[in-house]
């Protein structure tokens, strides 16, 4: 499938500039003139596709994350666009012969990316991503630059990679990363379920300074109460959403549906409020991703719907922070 059969959308030409789509503006800077009048020094925001699912096979999930990225697309591209900057979408990660592979080559895209755009928005594949995306963008930044990770998501991910990586083992082996170069490990995983982790996770996390909000415990204020003091410890974010946080009504779509999950509306008042939240406390955020939209099991595509609408929140969140408006 091209890139051009799926950004499309409606178009409202009649009603002017303010009207355009994600779809119209893709790769199409002279949609933007009315912006600023030369729209190629406006920031942009790049997009870049994992379709990778190997790690959720590691993991025992279900498989069909890899048709992630693409579903997304179509999604976003009917959206209306109302960010000052570009919007760049970059493709898709080749995937190579072994997950450890594949998630190093998207690193070292990602990072690239990082280096020439204002801001990146990742689409998952497998929440393995976020080995690769955090690598990249320690790649990018000064040695003894504080990075913060917050998740959104049902799995702390922090289980063991001795037998080999998967999608539930990214956060650990950026544990073990931060160990080996004698770098602080910031990790806050908000919507965690008591009941898709087991102890010796939870043990692990107490050990590691792991911050957790579960999700019976999961609202706006709850997060916000979590995260205000987060984000006093750490220069530059990363935020990654993990589709399996949601409850599986409103997230059939995924690789290991939540018998509970949490409440979409919060988790986008918590976005809208973290890009203003990161600019107050001077965080440097540019890199955000979305994981485990799995189209096979999609209904009525309510999960790509939900991520999509993420994805427009992640986005206009990403262009409040100063670091974009140079």
């Amino acid at each position: 499938m091209s890139m051009a059969s799926l950004w499309q959308g409606r178009s409202d030409a009649d009603e002017g500039h303010r009207a355009l789509r994600w779809h119209q503006v893709v790769n199409q800077p002279e949609q933007l003139t009315h912006l600023h009048p030369t729209p190629q020094m406006l920031p942009a925001l790049a997009l870049l596709g994992y379709p990778c699912d190997l790690g959720v096979a590691l993991n025992h999930g279900r498989v069909g994350a890899a048709a992630g990225p693409n579903a997304l697309r179509k999604m976003l591209a009917n959206l209306p666009w109302d960010i000052n900057g570009q919007l760049v979408d970059a493709g898709d990660t080749h995937l190579q012969a072994t997950l450890a592979q594949t998630q190093h080559y998207y690193r070292q895209r990602l990072a690239t990316l990082l280096s020439s755009h204002a801001a990146v928005l990742a689409l998952g594949g497998g929440h393995d991503i976020a080995l690769g995306s955090y690598l990249a963008l320690a790649d990018s930044l000064p040695s003894d630059s504080v990075i913060g990770i917050i998740n959104i998501d049902a799995h702390l991910d922090l289980r063991s990679p001795a037998k080999g990586g998967s999608s539930g083992t990214p956060f650990r082996q950026i544990a073990q990363w931060c160990e080996a170069q004698d770098r602080d490990f910031h990790y806050a995983c908000l919507g965690a379920s008591q009941a898709a982790n087991t102890p010796a996770l939870y043990d692990y996390a107490k050990q590691n300074n792991v911050h957790i909000l579960p999700d019976i415990d999961f609202t706006l204020a709850n997060a916000q109460a979590l995260l205000s003091p987060f984000l006093q410890y750490i220069d530059t974010l990363y935020v990654t959403v993990c589709m399996d946080a949601f409850a599986a009504s409103a997230a059939p779509g995924v690789s290991a549906p939540a018998a509970l999950g949490i409440d979409p509306l919060p988790v986008i008042k918590l976005i809208n409020w973290l890009g203003h939240a990161a600019e107050q406390a001077s965080v440097t955020w540019k890199l955000a991703d979305i994981a485990e939209l799995n189209p096979i099991y999609d209904e009525q595509l309510k999960t790509a719907r939900l991520a999509s609408r993420i994805g427009f929140e992640l986005a206009s969140a990403l262009f409040i922070n100063p670091c974009v408006k140079r």
